[in-house]
This record gives structure tokens, sequence and C-alpha cells, in this order.
């Protein structure tokens, strides 16, 4: 087991954990990542250090979901078949929860296999700051949403993960803290499971000690759904456009509305396909097409039909398309992300190579004798 701690302009919090660590586990590997917090935090590293940990440093700093990949291609070429425990370097996870995550992350291997990672889900009761309150319960209806998962606590830095899964680790994308959601929402499509254990909710400070950007860091984490939510909107624009355009061509509803909608659908599955569900690009494009226009047929007949139900009970034609349109995004949204775009088998994802992680050399790796 090694214990990875991604650190960025740390104070003496981090410090004090790995005392605490060496305390309860005195031979337990540590690994501390330097995510560029640059000269003036050089004392709280050399203090790190001199409690003999690993420490991979670089020039600038580049965001949390590199460091974690910078850490886990340091454990896979020094410290190969090694679990990996990831915490952070705040103050926020307690020896005992970070011990305790370990343990389960054993002995969900034991029944299980190598293909579970562990979440140490907290309980947001108490002191927590209403940003963080706010934020966890909007990532997990999100989260629900497009996985049909349900996971208490979506935004835990405290995670185990079997040393099999650290190749796929590697190669999922996102550098900042949207790589985190990142792993979650592509774990099922890998053939990964998550379980959760209960951790103690640590707020120092009002969590002064985040360097979490609540605008840019929570555009990139809701990215794939917003990147949804416009594509469909510029199609629906196109759909509009053609349908408008075909009325005054064309003698025919049918075809106007069937014309319309194949324009705006080709347009749609090209833009899904390529930008907002990105480990789709690995599905070759035939497979994913024919589902695609499956679904497009179906959602198409079960949007007139929806239309003429609640048109039935009494509501009006232009509230009746809106609130069908809304029911049918939401359940297009589901389907594209778990059956449509999904990755290859699990056996492709976990086995991608390392060479899709961070490559970019350390200024500074000190490895303890």
């Amino acid at each position: 087991m090694v214990i990875l701690i991604p650190a960025y302009e740390p104070d003496q919090h981090l410090p004090a954990l790995i005392r605490s660590i060496r305390q309860a586990e005195p031979w337990l590997p540590i690994v501390v990542v330097d995510d560029g917090s640059g000269p003036e935090f050089e004392e709280v590293f050399d203090a790190v250090r001199a409690l003999g940990c690993h420490v991979v440093s670089y020039g600038r700093n580049r965001g949390k979901g590199f460091a974690l990949k910078s850490g886990l291609g340091f454990i896979a070429d020094n410290l190969p078949g090694h679990d990996v425990v990831c915490a952070d370097s705040d103050g926020q996870h307690r020896t005992a929860d970070i011990l305790r995550v370990a343990g389960t992350l054993q002995e969900n291997q034991s029944a299980q296999g190598w293909s579970t990672m562990v979440l140490g889900s907290r309980k947001f009761t108490g002191g927590v700051p209403a940003r963080s309150r706010f934020g966890n319960t909007a990532t997990k209806m999100l989260f629900t949403l497009a996985t049909g998962e349900r996971i208490p606590d979506t935004q835990t830095g405290l995670r185990g993960y079997p040393a099999a899964m650290i190749p796929w680790l590697r190669s999922v994308h996102g550098d900042r803290y949207e790589y985190e959601l990142n792993l979650l929402l592509e774990a099922r499509n890998a053939g990964y499971a998550i379980h959760s254990v209960e951790i103690a909710t640590v707020y120092l400070n009002h969590n002064s000690g985040s360097h979490f950007r609540p605008v840019a860091d929570s555009v990139r984490i809701y990215a794939p759904l917003l990147k949804f939510l416009a594509s469909s909107f510029a199609a629906f624009l196109v759909d509009t456009a053609f349908f408008v355009l075909l009325t005054v061509l064309v003698d025919s509803l049918l075809l106007a509305v069937l014309g319309a909608r194949a324009v705006s659908s080709a347009m749609n599955f090209i833009v899904n396909r390529r930008i907002v569900f990105e480990h789709g690009r690995d599905r070759p494009p035939g497979a994913a097409g024919v589902r695609y226009f499956s679904l497009a047929a179906l959602l198409l007949a079960a949007n007139f039909g929806l239309i003429w139900a609640l048109e039935g009970a009494g509501l009006l034609a232009l509230p009746a398309k809106i609130l069908a349109e809304a029911i049918l995004l939401a359940i297009s949204f589901v389907v594209q992300q778990r059956l449509l775009f999904t990755a290859q088998a699990s056996g492709t994802a976990a086995g991608k190579s390392a060479r899709n992680g961070p490559r970019e050399p350390s200024a500074s790796t000190h490895i303890p004798g």
C-alpha cells in the first residue's frame, strides 16, 4: 500500500498529517507531489522529505488531476504492484480514515478481486461550508442523472485504488478538479465498481486552505452535462430552422418534420461523439451511429406520443412540447452516456499504455534510501 498526496502551496497541515501516518504505520510508503508550489514552499517539502517521503515536483502548477497522474506514474515506475490510497494535503482527512479506506480496499480485493475503487464518503453534517454542501449536492444529482448510480460523496479526495487499476487511472482525461469526477463517470464503462465507506467530515477554518476556484473549476467539473445541453440546444435551433425552411419548400408537414430531424440528428451525433462524450471516440462510428439513430427514431416517436398525451390531459400545445422535450433530453443524455458512447471493454480500457499519462519530467524527485 502507498499513500499518494498531491499538494499545491501546502501549509504545516501536510507535515502534521505525515507525522500522524508515520506514528500509526511507520513503514508505509508515502508519495507527495509538489504541484508547482514554488520556492517559498520548499521548507514544507523539505520537512516532508525529512519524514522519509518520496517527493515528486515540477516547475509550474498543472492541477490536481495532473498531480495525481504524475504520482501514479512515479508509483508505477518505482513502487510497482502497490495499491494506492490518495488523500488531500489540507488536513481534511484523518489518519484513521485514510487507514480505514486502505483496509476496506484490501478487504474488497479479497472478496471481489482487483476491480473495485473505494471512496471515503463524508456525511456533510455539522459546520460544513455552504459552498461545499451545495457543490456536493449538485454534483451528486448530476452524477446520478448521467450514470444512474447514487454515490454519497462524488467530490471526496480520499480514494483507494488497486494496483492493477493504475494504467487506466493514468489514461482518463482531465488535469484539474474534473479528473476525479471523470474517473467516477467512466468507471462503469471501464468495468470497475465503486464502493463507499463513511469517513469524518472535517473542514478547517471554513476550508480556507482549498484552492478550488468556484466558477472555473465548477465549469470543468460540470463540463460533460454543460456540453451536452449546449449540443442539444444547437440541434434544436438547427431543427427549427430547417423545419421552417422545409415547410416553405415542400407541401408536407411530415416531410418537413422528418427532414429537419434528419439534419439536426446528424449534427448532434457528430458533436456528441467528438466533443461531448470524448471517450466515444474510441468506439467504431458505425456501431455508435446505428444505436444513435435508432435512439433518435424512438425519441421522435416518443415526442409525438408525449405531446399527444399531455394535450389530452388538458395542457396547451406549446407547454406540452416544452415538457416533452425536457423529459426526453434527460433520457437521451443517460442513454448516450451509458450505452452509445461508452469506452471499449474493460480489458482495453485497463490495458491502455501508461504513456497516456503525464510525461513531463520531474524537476526534483527524491527517493529515500
